[in-house]
């Protein structure tokens, strides 16, 4: 037995060596976020030059890249706040700037305020990613909390192809497109700050009828993206849209309450591409450093 007031042993200088993480597998999710910005700024330069088809699908390779890094950090267990806040930076010049600049170049150039829209659409979608990172950001759940802004990006971008198909010169296209274009603009960013749930894309599987119905129907989707991509993307993503702003309005005038908060988080749920869900303490692959010996000389101030 140790006897009171005895000398304790002096703790180690250094600590004992953690475990360091693989650096490669660190940045592989910001690899896939920086992937969706380079996407994001060659759909700006796409535009510039007029070629809005595509700017369009720059924009698509980029919601797909987006679509991933959140769910490779997942997989490789390498989320972090610091991919959070890079893929929103990311987002809002891919899915904000991008899609508002292509707006502006095709139908609001010529007017010296009309500009003004391609702000606004802007402003919400900056916005929208502003309040995820506080709000869910890090955390699965079951529904997005407004329209998501990759989206509402996609929807305006995507326009343009669908507008140069045979079947929308033959039945839509003496409809006042800027007009309506620029209400969708307004539209998309009122949706994208509101408190609107939209559904997480659902989980595939082969177990159960649910997951195999699923499976089959984002196959169909996938197949049909593919081959038929200037009719798929921007009809699918409107209806999404429209569809759950209904859904939603369905269920306030019948004053239906769902059986679960759709917003509340969910352990493993899919969440809104980007966001990571583990956190991960950087230090661990920073390089250690010596603790600076303080030496005290007698009788003098302390450093």
């Amino acid at each position: 037995m140790e006897r009171a007031g005895a000398e304790q042993p002096t703790p180690p200088l250094f600590k004992q060596p953690r475990p360091r993480l693989q650096r490669g597998i660190i940045i592989l999710p910001s690899a896939f976020t920086l992937g969706n910005l380079f996407f994001g700024i060659y759909a700006i330069v796409a535009a510039t030059r007029s070629s809005y088809i595509w700017a369009a699908w720059y924009i698509v390779w980029a919601g797909i890249l987006d679509l991933l890094d959140g769910r490779v950090a997942r997989f490789t267990r390498t989320g972090s706040a610091f991919g959070a806040e890079l893929d929103s930076l990311v987002d809002a010049i891919s899915f904000g700037v991008a899609p508002g600049l292509i707006m502006y170049q095709l139908y609001f150039s010529d007017n010296a305020w009309s500009w003004t829209l391609a702000y606004v659409y802007v402003t919400a979608a900056v916005v929208r990613l502003a309040r995820f990172n506080v709000e869910q950001a890090g955390h699965a759940k079951a529904h997005f909390h407004g329209l998501p802004s990759p989206t509402a990006g996609m929807i305006l971008a995507t326009y343009y192809p669908f507008s140069q198909t045979p079947f929308f010169e033959a039945y839509l296209a003496t409809l006042p497109w800027p007009q309506i274009m620029a209400m969708t603009m307004v539209l998309l960013g009122v949706l994208m700050v509101s408190h609107v749930p939209y559904p997480v894309m659902p989980r595939i599987g082969l177990r159960t009828r649910k997951g195999l119905l699923t499976t089959v129907l984002l196959g169909v989707c996938i197949a049909t993206a593919v081959t038929l991509p200037r009719y798929f993307f921007f009809p699918f993503l409107v209806l999404y849209t429209v569809g759950g702003l209904l859904n939603s309005v369905v269920l306030g005038l019948l004053d239906r309450l769902p059986e679960r908060d759709p917003l509340l988080d969910e352990e493993e749920e899919p969440d809104e591409a980007g966001a990571e869900l583990r956190s991960m303490d950087y230090t661990e692959v920073a390089p250690s450093r010596r603790p600076l010996e303080r030496h005290d000389d007698e009788g003098g101030d302390e450093p």
